[in-house]
């Protein structure tokens, strides 16, 4: 088969909404990409760490749960927009923008999907028996051999299953993207983007039916392979 074959729309889309289902996967995939390994720092730290600050830190990474994903968009937008601080010199020394681009959108699903990453990967690692590591450093294996060896390992359920809870979150965030990268078709169109552009439209309401099933049908994929990756990998751990 020719691989061209499989960026061909399905006959029951259009190539406008293939378009949307296209960006949103792209979206959520960069997202969960970007976020795993800090997700991984940040659930370790949380976890194991003792340290100044740390009940802010946990404050700070579980902040998008509870703001309102405009709130997170716009202070993107403040940080990392053309004149913002952190976009200005994006844009100055390498030439990169995000505000109103995929790469944009990206971030944003990567900031409000992270909490979910971090306190799955943390519930899995207060699962991970101390002694095991304990173990490990009497028998003189280091910090990173012992997080590598033994730790990694053990926390692989959670890590999968946080990357595929993201992955889902990321194809249903609308708020955060909208603000930050605006809803351009072709660009920073996802689902819900192109689902609400439907519903604002007269005789919309079909399209927004159709792109609604197949953002149900993916979230639901989504988090029974995330149930179904958790279970097999505990099997395999004798967990």
């Amino acid at each position: 088969m020719n691989p061209s074959a499989w960026l061909a729309p399905p006959a029951w889309l259009t190539p406008d909404e293939w378009q949307a289902v296209r960006i949103s996967l792209i979206v959520a995939s960069r997202s969960t990409a970007f976020g795993l390994p800090l997700a991984v720092l940040a659930a370790y730290a949380l976890s194991r760490g003792r340290f100044a600050g740390r009940s802010v830190l946990d404050a700070l990474v579980l902040l998008p749960l509870v703001m309102p994903p405009v709130v997170i968009g716009w202070g993107l937008l403040l940080l990392f927009g053309v004149r913002g601080p952190l976009g200005s010199l994006l844009q100055d020394w390498f030439g990169v923008r995000l505000v109103f681009t995929t790469a944009g959108a990206a971030l944003a699903t990567a900031v409000m999907a992270f909490p979910l990453m971090v306190r799955a990967i943390r519930l899995s690692l207060e699962g991970v028996d101390p002694g095991l590591e304990a173990a490990a450093r009497t028998l003189g294996a280091g910090p990173i051999d012992r997080f590598v060896t033994v730790t990694l390992p053990l926390m692989a359920p959670g890590i999968l299953a946080g990357a595929v809870i993201a992955f889902a979150a990321g194809l249903g965030e609308f708020g955060a993207v909208i603000t930050f990268a605006s809803n351009i078709p072709g660009e920073t169109q996802t689902l819900p983007l192109a689902i609400y552009a439907a519903t604002q439209v007269p005789g919309g309401e079909a399209t927004a039916a159709k792109l609604s099933a197949v953002s149900f049908s993916l979230a639901i994929a989504g988090l029974l392979l995330s149930e179904l990756i958790a279970r097999r990998m505990r099997r395999l751990l004798g967990m």
